[in-house]
């Protein structure tokens, strides 16, 4: 798309839209166009394909059950295309992982698989994406993970890993072994100067993460405020984020189109203040303007490029040499995107497989580590959760063991008197043979036991013997919730002072 937007003509070489003949009076009008036909695809064919990628594929997994339209398997990869190629400032990750998830829910639709395996293969198709875009497996796993599958159990993460490997080893195969950025590092790493470093460094990029996030809903708030009192059809408004595209593109060429190569300078390290201040300003606000227009693009590469852009900005104010300058921009570029997608582990290991920059290991997931610290502190959702939130749909960003797994049935139950223990058995087993719990089963069976069959009272028997020793309800199962609230909230001392004793 690119080439035949800018270049008019009919061809697959990576060229990107500063190189373009065009005049500079003419190239504004591109992604007026590129703009004008994402919002006819979006209308005429499906509204689905608008917006980042990631929010849309999470939003199908929690509220659709898996199930995404064919169409978008085919309309939103020509969708981005089109938007990138015609010079939006997006990245292409966020309509591949939608697209890769496409067809992993249509082969689920296809199979008739239940919600939870759906689920399974959309995730593992937007992995597999990932992961051949990026040359990534590793960070696509754990980006599947923490963002998409909101578990981790054997019967999901396999074939989500089984996926994106497989994915990873065809890219190999076809364009070449990664990394896609790569940073040689030839002298050896200060240390503990640059870990002194790390720290501070993370948490102003978290800041700005937080920035970015509130600068583009911003946006999206004044687009449906402004076009709703001029009733401007939404079908319109990418349009109108082209507009925004063409006048920063004709001040800052460089920001138009996906700019991995903008990416690949800046992590080599001295990087032309021209760059840095244009990618700082322009790319921001073109990015930030645009998305919010409801185009088709992702947040990835302009989140890493703009983060590049502030740790190589402060290396140059410091006076740091180029490969200095290079560690900087890869620590900011994995702060960001932990900070504003609230990902710190997938920020650390995807940073990594971008660059095979081992070496700067610790003091990246320092800065990772910092930022994502601030943007947890100060902002309650995440630039792709926000999304969700304005929908009315909240979702946690925190993970942890369900407190009624590690309380046993025997613990919280009421035991039955021996006395009656005898009728007991006669009543459970003439009434509701199948209905029951044991006592050694953990409290999170028997609710879920609870709610597929609304019984909320159950007798509770002994495995081994055989005979009812009690009975649980569902409110005592809320004992494994009050336990959860009591280690949350009780403080107690673990050394206490020996009471005095008078002579």
């Amino acid at each position: 798309m690119t080439n035949l937007f800018y270049y008019h003509r009919l061809s697959l070489a990576m060229v990107g839209p500063a190189g373009s003949p065009l005049s500079p009076w003419i190239m504004p009008l591109v992604p007026i166009i590129g703009g004008l036909l994402v919002g006819f695809i979006a209308h005429y064919g499906s509204d689905k394909i608008r917006g980042h990628g990631i929010p849309e594929a999470i939003e199908a997994i929690l509220l659709r059950g898996a199930r995404i339209d064919p169409l978008v398997a085919i309309l939103k990869p020509l969708s981005a295309a089109i938007a990138i190629g015609s010079g939006g400032p997006f990245g292409a990750e966020g309509p591949i992982i939608m697209t890769g998830g496409a067809f992993g829910s249509l082969v689920a639709q296809w199979l008739h698989l239940t919600d939870a395996e759906r689920t399974t293969l959309l995730v593992a198709g937007a992995a597999a994406g990932m992961s051949a875009t990026f040359a990534a497996p590793m960070a696509a796993i754990l980006l599947a993970v923490e963002l998409l599958l909101f578990e981790w159990r054997p019967r999901s993460l396999i074939p989500v890993a089984v996926a994106s490997i497989m994915a990873g080893a065809l890219r190999i195969s076809w364009l070449g072994a990664g990394p896609l950025f790569p940073v040689e590092m030839h002298t050896a790493i200060h240390l503990w100067p640059t870990m002194l470093v790390a720290g501070p460094l993370g948490i102003l990029v978290g800041f700005a993460a937080a920035g970015l996030s509130r600068m583009m809903y911003g946006f999206e708030d004044a687009f449906e405020h402004l076009c709703g009192r001029l009733r401007v059809h939404w079908m319109w408004w990418p349009a109108i984020g082209g507009i925004g595209i063409g006048v920063g593109g004709f001040f800052f060429p460089r920001g138009l189109g996906v700019g991995y190569d903008n990416i690949a300078e800046l992590l080599r390290g001295n990087a032309p203040l021209g760059l840095l201040l244009g990618l700082l300003v322009a790319k921001s606000l073109m990015w930030a303007f645009s998305l919010s227009s409801g185009t088709s693009g992702g947040v990835l590469a302009p989140l890493l490029m703009i983060g590049a852009a502030i740790g190589e900005t402060l290396a140059r104010l410091a006076h740091m040499s180029g490969e200095t300058q290079a560690l900087w921009a890869l620590m900011a570029m994995g702060a960001m995107l932990s900070g504003s997608l609230g990902v710190p582990l997938t920020a650390i290991l995807f940073s990594l497989e971008l660059t095979h920059a081992l070496p700067a290991l610790l003091p990246l997931a320092l800065a990772c580590t910092a930022s994502y610290l601030v943007t947890s502190l100060i902002m309650p959702r995440s630039i792709l959760t926000e999304k969700l939130s304005r929908r009315g749909y909240h979702l946690s960003r925190e993970y942890g063991v369900d407190p009624l797994e590690t309380v046993i049935v025997a613990e919280v139950m009421t035991e039955l008197p021996g006395s009656i223990e005898d009728f007991a058995m006669s009543l459970l087993q003439a009434t509701l043979p199948d209905i029951f719990a044991y006592a050694d089963e953990t409290c999170r069976a028997v609710a879920e036991e609870m709610a597929t069959t609304r019984v909320m009272n159950m007798p509770v028997i002994d495995r081994e013997s055989g005979r009812i020793c009690g009975s649980i309800s569902a409110q005592e199962l809320l004992s494994g919730r009050r336990r959860a609230v009591e280690r949350e909230s009780e403080r107690s001392r673990s050394f206490q002072r020996a009471p005095r004793q008078d002579s």
